[in-house]
């Protein structure tokens, strides 16, 4: 089974192509499991329900997962509870976003 640390580097490659910063340090990843061989579970948001890239991202993640060796299948689900905020980011992603 993939560790969790795998699953999120995996993620972290999958960038938001509007505000450039990967998904994982804008805070759009709120859950990861591997909850069966092969099968990673990930619960995840968007910056706003109407977001033009959300297919892009999601289909993004999927990809990126299914890549890893030990993941046959990635399940997306798009939760929008609790509603992101700029608060959910890294350090990192508000200074790349200028955000202070």
């Amino acid at each position: 089974m993939a560790e969790e640390i795998q699953l999120i580097d995996a993620l972290k490659q999958v960038i938001d192509p509007e505000l450039m910063v990967n998904i994982v340090d804008l805070g759009l990843v709120y859950d990861v499991s591997q909850e069966t061989e092969g099968v990673v579970q990930v619960q995840m948001t968007l910056t706003s329900p109407a977001c033009p890239a959300g297919p892009q991202i999601i289909s993004q993640a999927k990809m990126a997962l299914e890549q890893l060796e030990d993941v046959n299948e990635a399940k997306i689900e798009l939760v929008m509870s609790p509603p992101w905020s700029p608060e959910r980011m890294t350090e990192e992603a508000r200074d790349q976003l200028g955000i202070f």
